[in-house]
C-alpha cells in the first residue's frame, strides 16, 4: 500500500479517532500500528470481528479495558525465579479481575444463545480468581501488606504495637514528671534515625542521660533517646527487620503462586489487548454510523450515501459513487468547492479503511474493491 495515500487520504486522522476509543495502553497501540491488508480472507475476518462487536454494544452497552496494564515485564522476571513487589502483585490483580469482568459482560450478552466470532476469545479468558482473590486478600495497596497476610506477620506486627506501648509509656512518664519537663524544649515526643527521642534544650542535655541523634539548625535543642527507651527502641528496630522478612515471605510466596499460572496471564493479556483494539473499531463505527462493505476482487465500487468521516456529519453531504461495473472510467468534475476534491478522498479513504477492518459511514450493501 502507497504510504503517501496515508497522508493524502488523512488515514492518519481515523487511526487517531480510534485510538481515542481504545482504554487501554495495548489495546492504543493496536489502534496505532493498524494499517490496511489486501488479502480478503483477513479483511473480511476483521470486518465480521468489528461487525460482531458493534452488535454486542447495541444489545450490552459499553465495556472498558483501562484497568489492563503490561504485565509482560513482571511475568519476564517470573520465568527467571525474581519476586515480585506490592505494585506488579496488584498489577496482575488488576488484569485478573478485568478479566473476569469482560467474562461475565461476554456471558451476559450471550444469554440468546446465538455465536459469533468473538466467542471463542473470550471463552478463553480465564480470571483465576482464587490468585486475584489470594493477592487481594494480602496486599492492601501498594504500600500496605496486611497483617492477616502469614501468621509471621500478624505475630511480628503485634510485638511491634507491643513495645510501642512500653516506648510511649515510658516516654510519657518522662514527660509527665515536672522536673523531665523543664529540660525540654517542647513536651513531645519525636523521631529521629528511625529511633524515639525527646527534645531537650541544649544546656541541659547532661540532665536527660540518653543518645544524642540530632540537633536542630540552631544548635540550641538537642534529639536526646532517653537510656531508659534505649533497649526498647533496640527491640523495635529488631521487630522491623523481622516484619520486613515476614512481607518479603509473603511476596515471595505469591510471586511463587503466580509464576504458576503465567501462561494464562500472558494469554489473557493477549485477549485483553485484541478485544479492546476490535471494540474500539466497534466504538468508532458506532459513533459514524458505519457499516461493513461488501469486498470484491474484480475491482468494482459501489458506495450509496457515502459520507466523508472527517467532515462535520451534520453538514456533510452524502454522495452515491458507481465504478468498475458497467464503465471503469469515471471523471469528476465540477466548480470550485463543489466537492470534487471530497469526493476523491471519500472513496480513496473508504477504501484504506475498509481495508484495515473498519466500517464505512455509509449505507448497507455498499461495495469495494481490493486495492
Amino acid at each position: 500500500m502507497n504510504k503517501k495515500a496515508y497522508k493524502a487520504l488523512e488515514y492518519y486522522k481515523i487511526i487517531d479517532l480510534l485510538t481515542d476509543k481504545a482504554s487501554s495502553p495495548m489495546g492504543k497501540d493496536l489502534c496505532r500500528e493498524l494499517t490496511p491488508s489486501t488479502d480478503i480472507e483477513e479483511i473480511r475476518s476483521m470486518q465480521l470481528q468489528t461487525h460482531d462487536a458493534l452488535a454486542r454494544l447495541f444489545k450490552k452497552g459499553g465495556i472498558s479495558f483501562g484497568s489492563v496494564k503490561d504485565i509482560r515485564g513482571t511475568l519476564k522476571r517470573l520465568t527467571v525465579g525474581s519476586a515480585l513487589n506490592a505494585p506488579e502483585l496488584l498489577s496482575v490483580c488488576s488484569l485478573l479481575e478485568n478479566t473476569g469482568r469482560v467474562k461475565a459482560y461476554s456471558r451476559s450478552d450471550r444469554d440468546d444463545g446465538m455465536t459469533d466470532s468473538l466467542d471463542g476469545m473470550f471463552a478463553a479468558l480465564e480470571p483465576l480468581t482464587p490468585l486475584s482473590t489470594e493477592i487481594r486478600r494480602c496486599i492492601l495497596s501498594e504500600d500496605e501488606i496486611s497483617d492477616d497476610a502469614s501468621p509471621a506477620l500478624h505475630s511480628v506486627r503485634r510485638t511491634i504495637r507491643n513495645i510501642n506501648d512500653k516506648i510511649h509509656g515510658a516516654m510519657n512518664n518522662l514527660l509527665n514528671s515536672s522536673t523531665t519537663r523543664s529540660y525540654l524544649q517542647d513536651a513531645v515526643i519525636t523521631m529521629r534515625n528511625g529511633r524515639y527521642c525527646l527534645p531537650v534544650k541544649a544546656e541541659y542535655k547532661g540532665q536527660v542521660p540518653g543518645m544524642i541523634h540530632d540537633q536542630s539548625s540552631t544548635g540550641s535543642t538537642l534529639f536526646i533517646e532517653p537510656m531508659s527507651v534505649v533497649k526498647l527502641n533496640n527491640d523495635l528496630k529488631e521487630a522491623f527487620l523481622k516484619e520486613q522478612e515476614a512481607i518479603e515471605a509473603v511476596l515471595a510466596e505469591l510471586s511463587n503462586l503466580t509464576a504458576q499460572y503465567a501462561a494464562y496471564l500472558l494469554d489473557n493479556y493477549r485477549i485483553l489487548a485484541d478485544l479492546d483494539f476490535i471494540f474500539a473499531k466497534a466504538n468508532l463505527a458506532k459513533i459514524q454510523n458505519g457499516m461493513a462493505p461488501i469486498f470484491n476482487t474484480e475491482g468494482r465500487i459501489r458506495i450509496r450515501q457515502g459520507r466523508h468521516p472527517l467532515l462535520d456529519p451534520k453538514k456533510v453531504v452524502p454522495i452515491d459513487v458507481h465504478l468498475g461495473d458497467t464503465f471503469h472510467l469515471l471523471i469528476i468534475t465540477g466548480p470550485n468547492t463543489g466537492g470534487k476534491t471530497v469526493s476523491l478522498k471519500t472513496v480513496g479513504l473508504f477504501t484504506l479503511m475498509g481495508q484495515a477492518g473498519l466500517h464505512i459511514p455509509a449505507k448497507d450493501r455498499s461495495e469495494l474493491a481490493i486495492f
